[in-house]
């Protein structure tokens, strides 16, 4: 008798289940930030903190999937999307600026992200951005990479808060101004980091595509009568 075996819901797998924990609370973040800004605060680093935790759940009990990695990175670039429509609408001489962030943020990120799921396709001809040791530090290195968003984010968050509140004082300075100063650099260089990483993999996507066409028209031959 052939026993069934059960088949994996990965849609249930625990940093998956953290990743849709994290949509509810941008979406409680987006209601509230042109209004509250302590509930809106909150449920965005809540679920900043969520993203680094689903990372290490994945890991812990083995459950990396390309749906866990392609939810994380969509809820990645929804949230900070949401925050920067609204700071358009509260810096509207910044507009610009917002939107091009905007813009290098999802399309650098879509490429790469559709680049590894079709990077298991190709050759040895993909462009590795790890021969390169300041790249190499920043993706192989987790605290590295994790600095460099966590500050990219509180830039942001910080031009969000100073539309409320100048935040606590010290020396009689606002703490968020210095806040967002101190980390404008570090969301400068994050930004230009993605233009680099989706210039890549745009290459990349650009191999993939003569190797499939090379294969096409090798099969095209083979079915022609000899």
């Amino acid at each position: 008798m052939e026993v069934k075996k059960e088949q994996e819901n990965i849609y249930l797998f625990v940093p998956n289940i953290i990743g849709y924990a994290r949509i509810v609370l941008a979406i409680v973040s987006f209601y509230y930030m042109p209004t509250d800004y302590v509930i809106a605060s909150w449920c965005y680093i809540i679920s900043v903190l969520l993203d680094a935790l689903d990372g290490h759940a994945a890991r812990h009990f083995n459950q990396s999937t390309k749906f866990g990695a392609m939810l994380d990175q969509l809820t990645d670039r929804c949230g900070t999307c949401g925050l920067l429509v609204t700071l358009s609408y509260f810096y509207p001489k910044y507009m610009f600026w917002f939107q091009l962030s905007m813009a290098i943020d999802v399309a650098c990120h879509w490429f790469y992200l559709h680049t590894t799921v079709l990077q298991g396709k190709t050759s040895h001809k993909f462009i590795d951005m790890s021969g390169n040791p300041i790249m190499r530090v920043y993706y192989t290195n987790r605290t590295v990479l994790g600095f460099m968003c966590l500050f990219n984010e509180l830039f942001y968050a910080a031009l969000y808060l100073l539309h409320f509140t100048p935040g606590p004082l010290l020396l009689g300075f606002s703490s968020f101004k210095l806040l967002a100063i101190v980390s404008f650099p570090v969301a400068v260089v994050k930004t230009g980091i993605s233009v680099i990483h989706g210039f890549v993999a745009s290459c990349n996507i650009g191999v993939i595509d003569v190797a499939e066409r090379a294969a096409q028209r090798e099969r095209e031959a083979n079915k022609k009568p000899q």
